[in-house]
């Protein structure tokens, strides 16, 4: 089997993909990328068993034929060839893979396809299509929340939610909670499914920057998202997800706006003179002044500075996690934003002064315990 392509070309389609590919896999043909040519066509297949991408590429091919050729010498070689075409000279009964390029010859062992595992198909799910500009935003705005402890997997995903009026992700770790609605998307059938965060992590690197259309389709299993010359199907976690609406507390007396900026600079500067294992941060609201201060008794640092802010409640005291509120914080983009509160024990919800017509962000952020001290 032989085929000629250009290697830029391979090279861009094959760093697509090779995020799937693990360093030292359960199965050691999984360090492998899976080639199989059929008609001029490349198709490139990469898996970890949980998820698998694909992508194609036209190449100059007399003949179909598969192999699975090592992902990291392959890129490798590549990376440091110019851009040239180079041909692929495959030994189907010895796998062996000869490239030769304008003044080079690259000779290395590849595998048998037929051991490379079969990718789920998803048959008689349900599909929308969602642009590809929403669902970045979508993963960008959430999986900086997720979970990575192993003993809750429900956690450890994206929990996406399909309704007839609008699509909702949600993550959560235990101390906090993001939802990011979207009324521009929209499902038929009602619907919910956990997203791994490593294949959402996958996919929002390889979306393209200008508006495509995602055609995003689930079973009970599995989901498959297809764009462009692009494939990944990842399974999904079979697990219940903590009912969030539940934690989002309905009545929150006390609203306070204030310039993002100027908040997230304070906390930075605050939580520098936190304790290191807490990081706690305390706000004290009174009137139009918001106090933020911190302290780390064991070596005596404090810190505290005073802003301006609209308030609208009854004076209160309240201590938050500063790598919370600072990741919270900086995952906004509206200059003024709303911190809705209820007394000094309850979630604290953050939220955009003003929430586009077709999006709505909301970050619950659990308290800490305030230590007082004199």
């Amino acid at each position: 089997m032989k085929f000629i392509v250009s290697s830029t070309a391979l090279l861009k389609q094959l760093t697509s993909i090779n995020g799937v590919v693990a360093n030292n896999p359960v199965v050691p043909i999984l360090e492998n990328f899976l080639f199989e040519i059929n008609d001029g066509v490349l198709t490139i297949t990469a898996s970890d068993l949980e998820t698998s991408m694909i992508t194609e590429i036209h190449v100059e091919a007399r003949e179909n034929g598969r192999i699975a050729a090592p992902a990291k010498i392959l890129i490798d070689t590549l990376k440091n060839l110019p851009d040239q075409p180079v041909t692929f000279t495959i030994d189907e009964e010895t796998y062996t893979i000869e490239i030769s390029s304008s003044n080079g010859r690259y000779k290395l062992s590849g595998e048998n396809a037929t051991d490379f595992p079969k990718v789920p198909v998803v048959r008689g799910g349900t599909a929308i299509e969602i642009p590809s500009n929403v669902l970045s935003r979508a993963i960008n705005k959430t999986i900086f929340a997720v979970s990575n402890d192993e003993l809750r997997p429900a956690m450890t995903g994206i929990f996406v939610q399909l309704g007839s009026d609008n699509i909702t992700f949600v993550a959560t770790d235990g101390h906090r909670l993001l939802r990011y609605r979207r009324k521009d998307v929209s499902s038929e059938n009602s619907a919910s499914i956990i997203i791994p965060k490593k294949a959402f992590n996958l996919l929002k690197s390889t979306l393209p920057s200008e508006a495509t259309a995602v055609r995003m389709e689930f079973n009970t299993s599995n989901a498959y998202f297809s764009f462009d010359n692009l494939k990944m199907i990842c399974r999904l976690i079979d697990e219940r997800y903590p009912d969030y609406e539940n934690v989002i507390p309905a009545q929150n007396p006390n609203k306070l706006s204030i310039d993002r900026y100027d908040f997230l600079s304070s906390v930075k500067r605050i939580s520098i003179y936190s304790n290191k294992t807490t990081h706690q941060v305390r706000l004290r609201i009174t009137g139009s002044e918001l106090q933020i201060s911190a302290e780390d008794l064991d070596f005596s640092n404090e810190a505290s500075e005073r802003l301006t802010c609209q308030y609208d409640g009854e004076d209160m005291e309240i201590g938050f996690n500063a790598k919370f509120l600072t990741e919270m914080l900086s995952n906004m983009d509206s200059d003024e934003i709303t911190l809705e509160l209820s007394t000094p024990n309850r979630a604290g919800l953050l939220m955009p002064a003003n929430n586009d017509d077709e999006e709505n962000i909301l970050m619950l952020v659990m308290p800490v315990m305030l230590n007082n001290y004199v």
